[in-house]
């Protein structure tokens, strides 16, 4: 099993990158919010990932999943441990960083987790049940240094604060507006594009 390679980043694509080690080319998943935290990263520049490794009968092709640390990868096998959480769909949920998503789970923020692309209600109800509790480890990592994603408060804070005491919406109004519209896009990462998103519904 493969748990951790070191090399140079030969290529970076919208999912993945190729890693090199050695004279082999690794093809590694990432998700969402860990490729955000390699903005800086030049293909050249050295990298170290934490590695998910599955192959199964079913799926013989090798799967390689890649985190920043150790404790991302470790809430990664705890995510997929939830019924209905397979490897693929935890992977594509996770386009906040590791420790929003943690601490959404322990405040039982289902809106949040329900903003995660293929979680719906259903199923955040069942990451919390599962999970709550477990999160506390999770919800302290550090941010990586010149990380690009910021946290989801730090995107909806500025436009809930606008909404309510400027434009005069009350707060379960500006909530759903919110809410609604990262349903619409859940790649929005900052207080500008979730305003043109929020305005974009309320004029169609």
């Amino acid at each position: 099993m493969i748990g951790y390679l070191e090399g140079t980043l030969l290529q970076r694509y919208d999912d993945r990158i190729l890693l090199l080690v050695g004279a082999v080319g690794y093809e590694v998943l990432l998700p969402a919010g860990v490729i955000a935290q390699l903005g800086g990263k030049a293909l050249g520049d050295k990298l170290a990932l934490y590695i998910y490794h599955q192959q199964t009968e079913r799926q013989p092709r090798p799967l390689l999943i890649g985190f920043r640390v150790e404790a991302e990868k470790e809430f990664f096998q705890l995510l997929i441990s939830v019924s209905d959480v397979g490897p693929m769909k935890a992977l594509r949920a996770m386009t906040l960083p590791v420790r929003d998503i943690a601490r959404a789970i322990e405040n039982r923020d289902v809106s949040t987790l329900q903003r995660l692309p293929g979680i719906g209600m259903r199923t955040a109800h069942k990451i919390i049940a599962s999970l709550e509790g477990k999160m506390g480890k999770f919800a302290l990592i550090r941010p990586s240094e010149g990380s690009e994603a910021p946290s989801a408060a730090d995107v909806t804070r500025p436009v809930m604060e606008v909404l309510v005491s400027q434009l005069g919406y009350k707060t379960p109004e500006a909530r759903r507006m919110i809410d609604e519209a990262f349903q619409r896009n859940p790649t929005i990462d900052t207080p500008e594009a979730l305003f043109e998103e929020v305005y974009r519904g309320e004029v169609r």
